[in-house]
């Protein structure tokens, strides 16, 4: 079977493995496995879909499946961002929900996340679970119930709503956007042809700021782009930056729960920086609580941290690991370098368009730009550099991978001493001076993913050269 959950959900590419088949096999293990652990009255779920091609029929499809088992859905009246969708759970107290994207993925990719009942990402174990009964479904020849959208809505099973509204009254109780429209900050929000479209721009545009788009028209395809708010495909947004006024570039991915930004001179501010700007800003309103990152998230969090005496909790990648200690801890911030973040009050869930705001709030109010703004903490907290390398690999065994990559490790890397092993997720290599590298597989494609941060660029780059090599002769070992 081909159908895996990986670190937020099931993708696949489009017509290969991402099919209507598939999708309703999917969903009538969902509706099965919801209906077995919960007790009492109807349950009701929520879903969406963002941009992609397809899906707002994949999207239709599911509430059809739900719908023909006794769930009650509330389907999002036209595309929506994850966040908008998660939090809408919570406010309908809905049993869980469904959001149809492949968020950051190529526009080949489709896919489906599970969503619980606290708005943020299934647990593991659910996901495991609806991997079981789908297997268990399959084996019985049980074929999935549906009906149509239209008879669902005549029968009052399927509901069609708008998440926006509640969704902005949260956010505007979170980020103070009446100090964005004072301080007149110029920015441009780049939706990456994305879920995010009509949200940070109209949040702003509602409050009286208006900012100049890019890439808010409707394009299933994405015009090629690869909706990833990472520095190499913002690349029209850097430009667009460096030709106007703009103080601030935001950008958010396929489905708005992750967030990128560019300065003025186009330079790109990475996650890291992001993370870390937002935690000091926390820190200087009074903000307490737990700092939680993902192992692949910078050290510059530590510091600010241990100037504080917070307490840092590092989870393997993956937000649903954050949202866990979200639940059961007091967390001020928890966030991973991919650019999913999400900060105390809001929902367990990564959010793109609330992080975006966040930070145009600290750029209003502390009246810099976000390069000089994050130079000047840098000064303060020690001068930090990040990169990542992806390589395109056959599909291999991530625990023998683990094995190669621990029983190999070497005492020195890029003239540093190795310190310590960090096996939590992938192989993180610790150095003497603070510098780290990790190797790790992707949990959603066929990719293996070399991280570095150092103090210098030169140095990242050195690590990452280290890194690609070590993870060639793993796989040479495994082949």
């Amino acid at each position: 079977m081909s159908i895996r959950f990986g670190t937020d959900g099931w993708r696949a590419v489009i017509s290969e493995d991402f099919t209507f088949e598939n999708v309703r096999l999917v969903a009538q293990a969902i509706a099965d496995m919801f209906q077995n652990t919960q007790n009492g009255p109807e349950i009701t779920f929520v879903v969406g879909y963002d941009t992609r091609f397809l899906s707002d029929r994949y999207a239709k499809t599911v509430a059809g499946v739900l719908a023909a088992n006794g769930v009650r859905v509330l389907l999002t009246e036209r595309f929506a961002a994850t966040p908008a969708v998660s939090y809408a759970i919570v406010t309908h107290h809905a049993a869980g929900g469904v959001m149809i994207t492949a968020s950051h993925n190529p526009p080949r990719y489709n896919g489906l996340k599970l969503k619980a009942a606290y708005g943020g990402s299934a647990s593991p174990a659910d996901s495991k679970q609806v991997e079981k009964v789908l297997a268990a479904n399959l084996r019985a020849g049980r074929a999935p119930r549906e009906i149509s959208l239209e008879e669902g809505l005549g029968r009052g099973m399927i509901t069609c709503f708008d998440p926006y509204p509640d969704y902005a009254r949260h956010i505007r109780n979170l980020v103070d956007l009446d100090a964005i429209a004072r301080s007149g900050l110029p920015m441009v929000i780049d939706a990456m042809y994305g879920a995010g479209i009509g949200y940070t721009d109209r949040l702003l545009r509602e409050t009286g700021v208006e900012p100049l788009t890019l890439h808010h028209e409707m394009n299933p395809g994405f015009g090629g782009l690869h909706p990833e708010p990472i520095g190499k495909h913002l690349s029209d947004l850097s430009d667009l930056m460096q030709k106007s006024d703009a103080m601030l570039g935001l950008a958010t991915d396929g489905d708005a729960d992750r967030i990128g930004a560019v300065g003025p001179d186009g330079s790109f501010l990475d996650p890291h920086c992001i993370m870390t700007l937002t935690l000091d800003y926390l820190l200087q309103k009074g903000g307490q609580g737990a700092v939680v990152k993902t192992v692949s998230t910078t050290q510059m969090l530590n510091r600010l941290a241990e100037e504080q005496g917070l307490e840092v909790i590092e989870t393997p990648v993956g937000f649903n690991h954050i949202s866990e200690l979200m639940l059961s801890r007091d967390v001020l911030i928890g966030g991973e370098e991919s650019g999913g973040i999400s900060i105390k009050g809001h929902i367990p869930e990564g959010d793109g368009v609330l992080m975006g705001l966040l930070l145009a709030e600290l750029v209003a109010k502390q009246g810099n730009d976000v390069k000089a703004l994050m130079n000047r903490l840098m000064d303060r907290i020690g001068h930090f550099a990040y990169a990542r390398h992806d390589y395109q690999v056959r599909p291999f065994s991530k625990p023998e991978l683990v094995g190669h990559l621990t029983a190999s490790a070497p005492g020195q890397l890029a003239g540093r001493s190795v310190v310590d092993l960090n096996t939590r997720d992938g192989v993180k290599y610790l150095l003497k001076d603070g510098s780290w590298l990790l190797i790790r597989p992707s949990g959603t494609e066929p990719v293996l993913r070399v991280y570095a941060e150092a103090h210098t660029m030169d140095d990242v780059q050195r690590l990452l050269t280290e890194g690609g090599r070590l993870a060639e002769i793993a796989q040479r070992a495994m082949a």
